[in-house]
């Protein structure tokens, strides 16, 4: 996509190698893996050799794949997905299977799935481990499944497994769930943390159902993810990143957590020269986010899934090409544009996603209203003969409303469309290691963090002002200078909401809480811009009897 000489040879270096390692049954890759029996490390692989695919329609991968799945489809069945990692994530596999599939034909590869999904663990009975990242990959695969089955149970298996993991652990903001390697009872709260690889990993397997499915929740889940969650576990160059991201962190040092955070090695500063398996994971979020943006319909139309700013060139009804440049602000903006550009007149379906926060949204093509209603988590269908210089313009009112997380101590969070906002934390940066070119850093709060909200939870946007940054769009927004727009509340300090002995932030306090600090007015930044951040908060009374909260 960016043309860049230097990326493209280092990558090709890296492909020319692995099509070399073909041996002559197909398998490719490390013997000492294939000893093993472990094909985990090839699913990974092959994802980079389709994107090469895509990219250059270099006709040797499909060659190697279809040789290696026919090597892998002729040995014993109890060689196949045996144990560990490749079991737990063969949607993987699954996934690639059907990819190859859908370029060639190749009936025999409907075969391989099928023994594919058998000898995976079963996601479909239910969950085959708590592993965060395992739940990350794996809880999707029956609804991959389902692409042959027909069987609408694989489908609900999927939903059932996503409800699964989020109504015990993912009543938080952000998207994600407490498994600071694992998810484990007990250890819910907004300070549990995930790892940069199952961000990655959870908006992947949400791209994919968005496309699988045709669900537009999908498409909202992805989205909470990579606005609220996956900005933070980087730093703003994207040259460090951390382990874990969690919706409460409000310092990233070094000194050990567990047991609070399972592990008890660092896990939370930012350094290029540790966490060895998100550094390679978590350079994929954006990337894969952007090839998802756009997705084809099966009436040879186009669907707008993800909104960003870009620009899409297809073949629509009729082998007619368009191209269809897209201008916004979105996340922070509420206006999305769209301008298509055609040599001739064409007729195909233009779909637009209504995400589910959304109510009232509207759509004009080429300045009149379209007189459209749209309920949310639905697509609008715009039929019809498109033209050169047709212009699309699409209104997401975003309105600010309030999360109550009843599992986590009644804490609340505050939303405004797919952003949720984040206490503004004065961030004071270490440097702790690393090189010039690379440097580690530790993070410290240089402003107090421990405050509640004074809220009216009947009329949210009275509690709160929304102030829009005058500098216009940022190269990169997630940050807190950059963030931009903001919110002002006003809050209370809460005394006894301390830090663990260990540092670790103390858990969220049960609301309602009373204080008797003065209150404060504070500003609420877009979690994604938020590296140290506060997102469930307590909710401050000045009531002692206000058990109608609960």
């Amino acid at each position: 996509m960016l043309n860049d000489k230097r990326i493209i040879e280092e990558s090709n270096r890296w492909v020319e190698g692995v099509i070399s390692s073909q041996d002559s049954g197909g398998y490719f890759g490390p013997r000492a893996n294939r000893n093993e029996h472990d094909i985990w490390p090839n699913m990974v692989m092959l994802y980079a050799l389709r994107t090469h695919y895509e990219a250059t329609n270099d006709k040797r991968v499909l060659t190697l794949m279809m040789n290696y799945f026919r090597w892998l489809a002729a040995i014993p069945l109890e060689q196949i997905l045996p144990g560990s990692w490749q079991k737990i994530r063969g949607g993987d596999n699954l996934d690639h299977i059907y990819w190859l599939y859908n370029q060639t034909g190749e009936k025999g590869l409907l075969d391989l799935a099928r023994v594919n999904h058998e000898r995976t663990a079963d996601w479909t009975g239910g969950l085959p481990t708590w592993h965060g990242v395992n739940l990350c990959q794996g809880f999707r695969e029956p609804a991959e499944y389902y692409q042959e089955s027909g069987d609408v149970r694989h489908l609900r298996a999927t939903e059932r497994n996503y409800n699964t993991i989020m109504s015990l652990y993912g009543q938080v903001p952000g998207g994600m769930f407490g498994a600071d390697e694992d998810a484990r009872p007990g250890y819910a709260g907004p300070r549990q943390a995930a790892e940069s690889c199952s961000m990655v990993e959870f908006m992947h397997s949400d791209e994919m159902l968005t496309s699988i499915t045709g669900n537009p929740v999908w498409a909202d889940r992805c989205e909470e993810v990579a606005f609220n969650s996956l900005p933070a576990s980087m730093t703003p160059d994207l040259n460090g990143l951390h382990y874990l991201t969690a919706p409460n962190m409000v310092q990233l040092y070094k000194t050990p957590k567990a047991p609070l955070l399972e592990n008890g090695s660092d896990m939370l500063s930012y350094n290029p020269w540790d966490y060895r398996c998100c550094q390679h994971n978590v350079a994929c979020g954006w990337p894969y986010y952007a090839e998802h943006l756009w997705m084809a319909t099966r009436d040879n139309g186009l669907a707008a899934v993800l909104y960003a700013p870009s620009r899409v060139s297809a073949r629509v009804a009729d082998g007619d090409e368009v191209q269809i440049t897209e201008n916004t602000e979105y996340p922070f903006g509420e206006a999305v544009v769209f301008k298509i550009s055609a040599q001739k007149s064409a007729s195909f379906p233009f779909l637009l996603r209504v995400p589910g926060w959304c109510s009232g949204a509207r759509v004009s093509i080429n300045g009149a209203d379209a007189g459209l209603h749209a309920d949310p988590d639905t697509w609008i269908v715009l039929e019809g003969a498109w033209k050169n210089n047709d212009a699309v313009r699409l209104e997401l009112p975003m309105a600010i409303s309030l999360k109550i997380w009843e599992k986590n101590n009644y804490a609340v969070s505050v939303e405004r469309g797919p952003l949720t906002y984040s206490l503004k934390i004065g961030e004071r940066w270490q440097r702790s290691g690393g090189t010039d070119t690379w440097p580690a850093y530790e993070v410290f709060p240089a402003t107090p963090w421990n405050y509640g909200l004074l809220v009216d939870v009947k009329k949210p946007s009275s509690s709160f002002k929304v102030v829009k940054q005058p500098n216009g769009a940022y190269v990169q927004p997630f940050t807190p200078e950059n963030a931009p727009l903001f919110l002002r509340a006003r809050g209370k300090r809460i005394s006894s909401w301390k830090l663990e002995e260990n540092g670790l932030i103390g858990e969220v306090r049960t609301s309602p809480v009373r204080s008797d600090q003065p209150v404060e007015e504070i500003t609420l930044i877009p979690m994604g811009c938020a590296r140290l951040r506060v997102s469930a908060f307590p909710r401050i009374t000045e009531n002692p009897d206000a058990n109608e909260w609960k």
